[in-house]
């Protein structure tokens, strides 16, 4: 069968004919939740029966377990454009949304399990989510892809080695296992971001009639970005802390700021949906610069640099990416509204109120208090304002 015919099929919930439904919908809610929890367990009211130490929980379930999720729902419906083949629909996607929510589960009751079982659970998702990824992508002779399938098994081997490094009773939330994730995930923004992001902001200022346009995608300059980033954040994973790793950092740093310069993203400030792709993109060399001062100041950042990177970079670039293509795939217009602007500016204070904790301890627990109320509202309001559209086949109202 075709797609749409493939679509047409399927007689069960309008959430499983996309990948990015269930994935969307559920690691937002996720990121919402877990960051409720772990709130919970500073306090002292809550406590997980999970093996990690409430920091590496914290760590592990927005690395993995909500960038996982939004991995699967970005690329399950990319994947089928690239390639041209089938996407995944219905009990398929079921099944694979269900073992996303076992690997949740898993972590969080860890302690109640042995490691190998923990671990197994919640590498399940990832490693069949890849298998099939691959499959398309080699069946379909989409080579120019590769690179994000290996980036995307580099990520997987990232999980495995922080549960190897939580089993060994190591304080995984510093450990290789996150640097290495997060590295891969920088990368993927790097990469993927590096496409989407001119090209958006080209398509829109060119039916504006701006006849200023942002340089193309994937140009010499891109590669030397990109070579410099990937160098970088190698020796960051393996030394992250020294002079040499700070001069590739802030050398990564500064090529990507004229990299995102070169977009002219100030010429989109009347469009939200394109701005906020900017400013996602922004974090990513901003992080870099902050973990240039910590990797030989250590005490000055704190982990700053890593927010910046983790709560900035990825988390603001997924949920930017994350409106859109829901817009997009359900037949709305390609515009934020009030509601949409409001969840990317809370996200924006969640990231700055942290960077500001860190760097001022006196004041640090209400901007913490700030942060995690900012980052519930960020992606609880994503789940409010998309779900309806997410859960029904239907077009619904502009958000």
């Amino acid at each position: 069968m075709t797609t749409a015919e493939q679509i047409r099929a399927w007689r069960g919930p309008a959430l499983f004919t996309y990948g990015f439904r269930p994935f969307f919908l559920g690691g937002a809610a996720w990121a919402a939740l877990a960051m409720a929890l772990w709130i919970g367990m500073l306090s002292g009211s809550l406590a997980l029966p999970t093996a990690f130490d409430p920091v590496s929980w914290h760590a592990h379930e927005f690395l993995f377990g909500y960038l996982g999720a939004v991995l699967a729902g970005f690329l399950t419906t990319a994947v089928p454009n690239w390639t041209g083949r089938l996407l995944i629909v219905g009990r398929p996607l079921a099944a694979l949304f269900a073992l996303w929510v076992a690997g949740r589960v898993a972590v969080a009751m860890s302690a109640v399990l042995t490691p190998a079982l923990a671990a197994g659970v919640d590498l399940a998702f990832p490693v069949v989510f890849a298998m099939a990824i691959g499959r398309e992508i080699v069946a379909g002779r989409n080579w120019r892809n590769l690179g994000v399938l290996a980036l995307l098994s580099t990520f997987i081997l990232a999980n495995a080695l922080f549960h190897w490094e939580a089993a060994q009773g190591e304080y995984a939330a510093e450990g290789y296992g996150l640097r290495l994730g997060l590295a891969a995930a920088l990368m993927m923004v790097a990469l993927i971001g590096g496409r989407i992001v001119p090209s958006f902001t080209r398509n829109w200022l060119a039916r504006r009639g701006e006849a200023r346009l942002p340089a193309a995608p994937m140009q010499r300059y891109d590669r030397l970005a990109l070579g410099a980033l990937l160098c970088a954040l190698v020796l960051w994973v393996a030394l992250p802390k020294g002079w040499p790793t700070a001069a590739l950092l802030a050398l990564a740093g500064t090529l990507h700021l004229v990299r995102l310069w070169r977009w002219l993203g100030v010429l989109t400030l009347a469009e939200p949906l394109v701005w906020v792709l900017h400013a996602a993109y922004a974090f990513l060399p901003l992080g870099a610069l902050a973990e240039a001062v910590g990797a030989v100041a250590p005490g000055v950042m704190g982990t700053g640099g890593q927010h910046l990177w983790m709560a900035g970079a990825v988390g603001l670039m997924t949920l930017a990416v994350m409106t859109r293509a829901t817009l997009g795939h359900t037949g709305q217009a390609l515009t934020a509204g009030p509601g949409t602007v409001a969840v990317y500016l809370a996200l924006i204070v969640a990231v700055l109120a942290r960077l500001a904790a860190g760097v001022l301890p006196g004041v640090a627990m209400p901007l913490y208090h700030l942060a995690g109320a900012a980052w519930i509202g960020a992606f609880a309001g994503y789940a409010i304002l998309y779900g309806p559209l997410l859960l029904h086949a239907s077009p619904g109202k502009r958000r």
